[in-house]
């Protein structure tokens, strides 16, 4: 069996494509069936790529070594990019996380470069999926909101595209069974101090049995639902009418409009401008700039603000 979308395969052969592998199970089951659905072609159409992030030690170094083997073993052509991601966090200021994804993305990049790859293969799954709607939704995000299966990040002119984003984790064990498939286990993922970890590990194994079901198909089924909605809000807002020629959001337009709309308009800008974590409370506060008895100025994330002056709202 294949545990890769089928509409998307129809669309994929003729292109090259970068496969993000680091090892573990889910990454080595998404190149094991990107190699058997492409076939003999496969050497043209795949190239691996590792990013070794050096926070485990001799561990880290073991991961890249077996990747480095499967790629020699499958003949595909390999890109390794190791970065100190603990040194880059302290550095830039910023979370280990946010440091390793901002490592990957540059390795991606110069791998699809080099390559000439049209996007970058990643082994998210349904119930990592799950993991990200609860995280964003504790965290305030507005509405439900999760992975795409295809995300382009547009001032990198990168294609993420996750073709097993439908699949669970127990397809996934059960397809490493099946092909009796060797990956590594990070021991990280089962300490306690990350917060995804203790969702994956504590909270989703305490709904299901508050429940008494598995609790992923139904979080899953609203995601779609909001992102059906989010879809219809999307095609009835007039969005570059709100715009000035300057690209900012110009507010005699934006107040002709219901409360509910603003907010969708402010949240597609602040996405737009590459705003990340955008919550609820940061899109009523971008709102409440519209009020001239407020202060003309909020801060956001990433040191950067957002600003009323002569009419309009912007990014400073």
């Amino acid at each position: 069996m294949l545990i890769l979308d089928s509409e998307w395969l129809g669309e994929a052969y003729g292109k090259r494509w970068l496969v993000g592998v680091s090892g573990g199970r889910d990454s080595v089951a998404l190149l094991h069936s990107c190699v058997v659905a492409f076939g003999a072609g496969c050497a043209d159409r795949l190239v691996v790529c590792h990013v070794n992030h050096r926070l485990r030690g001799d561990d880290s170094d073991g991961d890249e070594g077996f990747v480095r083997s499967i790629a020699g073993q499958y003949g595909l052509p390999l890109f390794v990019h190791q970065v100190d991601v603990g040194l880059e966090a302290e550095v830039g200021k910023k979370s280990v996380e946010l440091a390793a994804r901002d490592a990957r993305h540059e390795a991606y990049v110069l791998a699809c470069s080099e390559f000439k790859c049209d996007g970058v293969l990643l082994g998210h799954h349904a119930d990592d999926q799950c993991e990200t709607v609860l995280y964003k939704l504790l965290r305030g995000s507005a509405g439900l909101k999760g992975m795409q299966e295809e995300s382009v990040l547009k001032d990198k002119k990168l294609v993420l595209v996750r073709p097993m984003l439908a699949v669970r984790r127990s397809e996934i064990n059960a397809y490493i069974d099946e092909h009796a498939l060797e990956f590594r286990e990070d021991v990280t993922n089962a300490e306690p101090f990350a917060v995804r970890n203790r969702l994956r590990n504590e909270v989703l194994p305490l709904l299901f049995d508050i429940m008494g079901r598995d609790i992923v198909p139904s979080v899953l089924k609203s995601l779609d639902y909001c992102g059906r909605q989010e879809d219809f809000f999307e095609e009835m807002i007039d969005y570059p009418s709100m715009l000035d020629p300057q690209g900012r959001l110009h507010l005699p337009s934006l107040r002709e409009v219901p409360g509910v709309i603003q907010q969708r308009i402010i949240h597609r800008y602040l996405s737009e401008c590459r705003v990340h974590n955008i919550t609820q409370a940061l899109v009523e506060s971008c709102q409440g700039l519209m009020e001239t008895t407020n202060a003309a100025k909020i801060n956001l994330p990433g040191g950067r603000f957002m600003r009323r002056k002569e009419g309009r709202l912007f990014m400073d």
